[in-house]
């Protein structure tokens, strides 16, 4: 009854573990997890403020299916004001998320049998979407040698003449890399001279650390013409269940095939997140988007630290978003099983590297407190020293 191309698709595996640990604390065992891409901080009072004011206004009818003009002019002097983009509106289209911006433009772009050059480790819903495409995943394998980056040389063997895309994460879910103007420069030189997209997804921008982020348009006029640039709210200023995210491209034919397959599918994004994402876009709650960054920050300090005490494993300092990618390799080369078995025997639920692309490693999220943050790594030290270094 169902479709090759739904049977084809597989179940984020992130969001799976995250449920089984739900499901399980639910069930009155005592579980701690590190496994949801999700902030723990509540989202910032001014924005439920003018959330509360649309509804009581009234405004709760449909939109434009792109998003409300002053939204749309409020994302142009966003990415003007902080990432040196000049999109204007009609450049912009607002969607469900972050995830249903990639879904459009995967959907409008590729065709049957054409490539997708993809970094790995990566989010997993990356190749999964090419995948229900009809695109091919062309997987660049990256290690702690260059911080899980692509280099340029990397992308250029991998280009071939059904090259159609390339998908540059910065900073990176699941490793916390983030590249640089130098490396961003190398891989648009890379490039010229090419047909090809990039699809560059910013949506950690606001969480680094000891890094400067840049975006990769804004590295050549080159650069501009073939990036499309994707962003939202639910990572920087806590919204994930508002499910606010952005594309832009100076493509306007693009925009305009976006906005016709999102028409026929969700139509415009909740009228009231629209409103309370102008006051998230303007720079009002900038002061505390500062405190959560701070805040992750000193978790990943001492995540980090305490990991690396463990025998045999190890785990390189992020420079963006909130996750660890350990590295466990010198004890299991089985993340699935391992992290099953510490899910079971210690309650500590974090997400099996192979998800990511990579084997070997696991991803610990660092979006929770950091009394939790202690307590779990001391159940993965029990674990590994019990099971490995006993």
């Amino acid at each position: 009854m169902l479709s090759q191309r739904i049977q084809a698709l597989s179940p984020s595996l992130t969001i799976a573990v995250a449920t089984l640990a739900k499901e399980l604390k639910a069930a009155g065992k005592d579980i701690v997890s590190f496994s949801a891409g999700e902030p723990d901080f509540d989202t910032p009072k001014r924005i439920k403020e003018e959330a509360i004011k649309a509804i009581n206004e009234g405004f709760t009818k449909y939109t434009a299916t792109a998003g409300i003009p002053e939204l749309l002019e409020a994302i142009s002097n966003k990415l003007k004001r902080e990432n040196n983009l000049n999109y204007t509106p009609n450049q912009i289209i607002v969607s469900n998320g972050a995830k249903q911006s990639l879904f459009n433009l995967f959907q409008a772009v590729i065709d049957e049998g054409d490539e997708v050059i993809i970094p790995s480790p990566y989010w997993v819903t990356y190749p999964e979407q090419v995948v229900f495409s009809g695109g091919v995943p062309v997987i660049i394998e990256t290690d702690e040698l260059s911080n899980f980056k692509m280099t340029a040389a990397q992308l250029k063997n991998a280009i071939t003449p059904k090259t159609k895309m390339v998908v540059l994460t910065s900073p990176s879910n699941p490793t916390g890399s983030v590249y640089s103007e130098n490396e961003l420069r190398e891989i648009a030189e890379a490039l010229k001279g090419t047909d090809i997209l990039v699809a560059s997804d910013e949506m950690y921008e606001k969480l680094v650390y000891g890094t400067k982020f840049v975006s990769a348009a804004s590295i050549s006029d080159d650069m501009f013409q073939r990036t499309i640039t994707i962003n939202g709210l639910s990572k920087s200023v806590a919204m994930t269940g508002w499910r606010f995210g952005y594309l832009a491209s100076p493509n306007k034919e693009l925009i305009s095939a976006m906005d016709k397959l999102q028409s026929q599918s969700t139509s415009n994004i909740n009228s009231i997140t629209q409103k309370a994402a102008i006051v998230a876009l303007s720079g009002e709650v900038d002061a505390e988007i500062e405190h959560m960054r701070q805040a992750f920050e000193a978790r990943a300090n001492e995540a980090v630290k305490l990991l690396n005490e463990i025998e045999g494993i190890s785990v390189l300092k992020p420079h963006g978003a909130f996750y660890l990618f350990v590295n466990i390799k010198d004890i299991s080369n089985d993340s699935v099983e391992f992290c099953k078995e510490l899910l079971q025997t210690e309650g500590v639920a974090v997400v099996p590297g192979i998800g990511f692309g990579s084997e070997g490693y696991f991803r610990f999220s660092f979006a929770t407190d950091m009394a939790t943050i202690q307590d779990g790594i001391k159940r993965i030290k029990k674990f590994v020293d019990t099971k490995y270094n006993s």
